[in-house]
């Protein structure tokens, strides 16, 4: 890779690693500090500040078609721009809150710059830079945005600690406006895709037709938003599963910091395999881990071998899907069209994303555990089958595409 490409490559990681760990850390990871802080301060109960998330969750979704067709019409780094102005002045809502109300207005603000500006979005700048050879880049920049609540807890905390919790939002509002809105403005590499020779721009990987097309991208939204439900599911109801399941806390809470460091060890994976990756192989392996995972757990006993097996496939395993799930647009259509696609893919998984945890945690505690993961494994089988059939798609489309003639 000539040396000009790679300095592309390394300054459009460094931009938006920055500006995603810092969107992600000051808006969805934020509550899981500032959360019982907040609450009694404004009067009400815990989970209704962390309803935030939901409402964010919700409004993201909705506004995430819309965000598909900005992405074409005005470019990555403009929509990302108007999300940094518009996560400040949700954060600026949120730190000035008197009530419900207020509260819920200004995360229905976040959520709009979640829309704009959290991983479909930063995954389209990175396409309109480097093209079908954005793959690896995007492993990377998830490789970083999968540290944004390690680094910005503590740092939430001591700041809450030092200056109390609307002041650090304020501190929130002022990262987004004055550090990720020029990075976004300025600091991002001129879009090559526009101007690839022979309009390979609008080339997709796969030969579909449009209506194979529109199948692809029908099994791509339901597998992916199965999954992200199972995930964002399980994923806060992860420790009190581990606790019914005979852990101590002190165990519970060592079992949840190794999934997530699992989950980091499998995107550095896929970062390392670089182009030579397939996302819908990996996307079948991750769900098959994450299928093996819950039926063990089923079948057997609990002990403790049992739940760390369970915690090393079902952590490696979402792991890999988190990364298939953001590159598999990128498998079947063209660089033009990702943005498009992926956006109008977050309506769905966005939806998910908000009502997933209160599934898992009525089903946990009304029914227990065995319920809990008979639920996950049905759903982690049925999103298995989706992407067999969509592996199957593909192959059919390539066997009928003709060889090239001989020179």
């Amino acid at each position: 890779m000539p040396n000009s490409f790679r300095f592309r490559s390394a300054q459009t990681v460094f931009v938006l690693a920055i500006t995603q760990l810092v969107g992600w850390g000051t808006t969805f990871d934020m509550l899981g500090v500032m959360g019982r802080i907040v609450a009694p301060d404004l009067g009400m109960a815990n989970e209704v500040a962390f309803a935030g998330l939901t409402i964010m969750m919700t409004v993201s979704a909705i506004v995430g078609p819309a965000t598909g067709r900005w992405l074409g019409r005005y470019g990555a780094a403009r929509v990302l721009s108007a999300a940094s102005l518009t996560f400040a002045i949700g954060l600026s809502l949120l730190a000035a809150a008197n009530g419900v109300i207020h509260y819920a207005a200004a995360w229905i603000v976040i959520g709009v710059g979640g829309a704009l500006g959290l991983s479909a979005p930063a995954y389209t700048a990175v396409v309109e830079r480097e093209g079908m050879n954005g793959k690896r880049v995007i492993a990377v920049l998830m490789l970083f945005t999968g540290l944004s609540s390690a680094i910005f807890w503590p740092v939430l905390s001591m700041l809450n600690e030092t200056v109390g919790w609307r002041f650090t939002f304020l501190v929130c509002a002022g990262l987004q406006f004055f550090i990720c809105l020029p990075l976004h403005l300025f600091a991002l590499p001129k879009p090559i895709t526009a101007h690839i020779d022979g309009g390979k721009a609008d080339i997709a990987p796969v030969p579909l037709s449009k209506p194979a097309q529109r199948k692809a991208f029908l099994l791509i939204a339901a597998a992916t938003t199965i999954t992200t439900f199972i995930t964002f599911g399980i994923s806060p109801s992860l420790l009190e599963i581990f606790r019914q399941s005979g852990a101590s806390p002190t165990f519970a809470l060592q079992l949840g910091s190794a999934r997530g460091v699992l989950g980091i060890s499998a995107r550095f994976l896929d970062m390392l395999l670089g182009r030579r990756g397939n996302p819908i192989v990996s996307a079948a392996m991750g769900i098959g881990l994450m299928l093996v995972s819950f039926l063990m757990m089923l079948a057997a006993s609990p002990s403790t071998p049992l739940l760390v097996s369970f915690v090393l496939l079902y952590g490696f395993g979402s792991g890999v899907m988190t990364v298939a799930r953001a590159l598999l647009p990128l498998a079947l259509f063209s660089p033009r069209e990702f943005g498009l696609q992926s956006a109008r893919l977050s309506l769905p998984q966005n939806l998910a994303n908000a009502i997933a945890p209160v599934v898992f945690t009525a089903i946990l505690d009304r029914a227990g555990t065995g319920p809990a993961l008979f639920a996950a494994a049905v759903l982690a089988a049925l999103s298995l089958t989706l992407v067999l059939m969509l592996m199957t798609l593909v192959r059919g489309a390539r066997a009928t595409q003709p060889s090239p003639a001989p020179s």
